[in-house]
Order: C-alpha cells, then structure tokens, then sequence
C-alpha cells in the first residue's frame, strides 16, 4: 500500500526534489502529500506548486514560542494523516511533544558520519579534524538533536585538495542518492524503528545504520 508523505522544508528543497524525482521514477511506493515550509521565501515550495503537491508556508516568527508553532504544524501536517515526516532542511529544533507525536516516523539527514559532529560546519570540522572520510546520515528524530538512531549512511573520500565548499558538494551528491533510498525502504515496509533498534528485513542494523555503497 502506497505510504503518505509529508516533506518539511526551510530552504532550496535539493532533497526534496531528489526524493519527487525517485517517487517519479517508481522507486519509492509513496506520494508526497503535502510540503510545509517555516520560510515564505523558500524554493522548496515552488518546487511543490510545479508538481501541483500543496504547499503550506506557516512562519514560526507569526507564534509567539516553539510550542505553539509545533502544535500549528501538528494540526497542519496531521490533515494529511502522513506516514513519515521527512525533514529535508528544515532548519528549526521541533520540540519533544512534536517528536514524540511523529515518534518512529520522522526522518532527518544530517552532513556527518553520526555520531560524528552533531550540529553545524560539519565539513570544516571533519577537515580540521584531518579525517579521511565523511559523508551524511539518514536518521530516527528522537529528542536528542542529530541524536535519533541511524538508518542510512553514504560516505565519501576527503582528498588532500578538498575545502569546505568542494566537500559540501560532494556530501550533497550524497544525501540525493541516500535520502531517496531511505524513504523507498521505509515506504516498503523494509526499515522499521523499533526498540531494539532500527531493523532491516527484519535483522537489527548496527549502530551506524545501513552503509550504503557508493561509487564516486
């Protein structure tokens, strides 16, 4: 049975886009029912209008604390009845009576190898730090920030001549191919958040989720 999607966005929407183009394609048997966006401004909603999905602009400058924005966002995404809650550069922290009312159905990618460099410049501290590798998780939203179990992880090659800038494109490259591969599992009844731990076909991922090979 085809899953029910709600995508919610702050910005560009490049995943969201990535994720539309895998549904398009076939790969994912989901339908994204709505994109919401805490930015009027956002392309990512432009990108919903084109594909005729609707598209929902709620600004949390308009509420007067997070509680309330997270509950109007609630009662917006909830008319959808959705099945999984993608966060596709969504640049808020939902608070815990939003996490826990998406709970086991709310995924967020994050630019890192996590539990490496929650938070931001995750690319300028993998560099730093002289790594060697790096890539993008796919996670479980839990209340902990970049905390939630992991699902999903692409890495890619940090190369002697590789910046800031070089190393988010390629991190980018990544979270297209991931994120869409992520959702198609999820909407196949494949990948489950359960409390042992994030399942595969039934089988317990380790910790740092499944790692998806890439070639670059």
């Amino acid at each position: 049975m085809s899953k029910r999607i709600v995508v919610l966005i702050s910005g560009s929407g490049s995943n969201l886009q990535a994720i539309m183009n895998a549904i398009d394609a076939g790969q994912i048997n989901g339908r994204i029912e709505a994109v919401l966006s805490n930015k009027a401004e956002a392309y990512g909603l432009e990108r919903a209008n084109n594909a005729k999905i609707p598209a929902i602009t709620l600004q949390h400058v308009d509420f007067d604390d997070r509680e309330s924005f997270d509950q109007a966002m609630i009662e917006q995404i909830d008319q959808y009845k959705p099945d999984l809650i993608v966060l596709a550069g969504f640049m808020r922290i939902l608070t815990p009576a939003f996490v826990r009312h998406y709970q086991g159905r709310l995924f967020n990618i994050h630019p890192s190898l996590l539990p490496k460099y929650k938070g931001l410049h995750t690319h300028k501290r993998a560099i730093e730090a002289g790594d060697k590798e790096h890539g993008c998780t796919v996670h479980f939203v839990t209340e902990e920030l970049d905390g939630g179990p992991l699902a999903v992880q692409g890495k890619v090659s940090i190369d002697v001549d590789d910046n800031e800038d070089s190393l988010q494109k390629k991190v980018h490259a990544v979270e297209h191919i991931i994120y869409p591969y992520a959702v198609q599992l999820f909407c196949d009844d494949k990948l489950a958040c359960t409390e042992q731990g994030i399942t595969l076909d039934g089988q317990l991922l380790p910790a740092q989720g499944y790692q998806l090979e890439i070639r670059q």
